[in-house]
């Protein structure tokens, strides 16, 4: 069966084989020849060099990471975590949905904002046809209901400008678990197998480590310590707009303690709270306060 290829170079593919073949190269240190992979990958021994190519090729054509240079495969290293926070773009962005689980639930509307060297620089906002009911509890925690989706396009339509949109900025969300954990069920839904491979920080945890001492870290709270107005909550387009000014003064305190690269952003945001010696603690909050910290 042909693979047909998919337009976007910001989507990786999640394929066990593809994936398989990644882990291998990177233990070898990259690259080996395309003979090696198919031997090892495929366990077909000793295949013809023609052969080994025709079929690495095929996993090369469907992922960005590998590449295929006369009988070589090659494992492209990404390099997130040297991104300069300095003129880096980054997408900060809010997804409305039908529920909190994926599968079966979908996204309703999209809202999002780009963001270069301390400014917003772009837009993209949409309501979604979800495709299935939106429940009532739902429309009366976001306002959204099925009337208003009923003649909205559906995520196949828009995935072409959101993607495009996001290209290969890092993605910020508040709780980014939840909205990568939708964005990429709908991506899978479109392009089997598949997900982005931008990079992600959280506001929450980053909020968390630089703002200890506020009473929580909801959306809601940490826009008022920035004096960020937060006007029609829990729809996407406004929650991001907050979102994206709360992460612009978040940015400027991580550059401020010497937080420079992605690397170090992600490391800082997910690091363990220093304990005073004889300080009682629980450690980390828990997962049930991460969601409620995002809400």
């Amino acid at each position: 069966m042909s693979f047909r290829m998919h337009p976007y170079p910001n989507l990786i593919s999640d394929s066990l084989l593809i994936n398989a073949t990644i882990e291998f190269l990177r233990s070898i240190g990259g690259s080996a020849s395309a003979v090696t992979v198919v031997d090892y990958i495929m366990n077909i021994r000793r295949a013809d060099p023609s052969l080994a190519r025709l079929l690495v090729a095929d996993l090369v054509g469907r992922d960005p990471r590998l590449t295929l240079n006369e009988d070589m495969v090659a494992c492209v290293n990404d390099d997130h975590d040297t991104i300069a926070l300095s003129g880096a773009d980054f997408v900060v962005f809010d997804l409305e949905t039908t529920g909190a689980k994926t599968p079966p639930c979908r996204v309703t509307e999209i809202g999002a904002y780009k963001v270069r060297d301390g400014e917003i620089v772009g837009e993209f906002h949409s309501l979604v046809n979800p495709e299935m009911p939106i429940p009532f509890f739902i429309t009366m925690l976001t306002g959204i209901s099925d009337d208003m989706v009923r003649d909205a396009p559906k995520f196949s339509d828009v995935a072409h400008d959101f993607l495009t949109f996001l290209g290969d900025s890092v993605l910020v969300a508040h709780n980014a678990g939840f909205d990568m954990r939708f964005l990429n069920h709908e991506v899978s839904r479109l392009y089997e197998d598949y997900r982005l491979a931008n990079p992600s920080l959280c506001t929450v945890q980053l909020s968390r480590k630089l703002l200890p001492d506020i009473d929580n870290h909801k959306l809601k709270t940490v826009a008022e310590y920035f004096s960020v107005e937060l006007i029609n909550h829990h729809r996407a387009n406004a929650d991001a707009l907050a979102t994206a000014k709360i992460f612009i003064n978040l940015l400027s305190d991580l550059r401020s303690r010497g937080v420079d690269d992605l690397g170090s952003a992600r490391e800082f945001s997910l690091k363990r709270k220093y304990v005073r010696p004889g300080e009682i603690t629980t450690g980390e909050p828990s997962t049930t306060r991460y969601q409620a910290d995002a809400a």
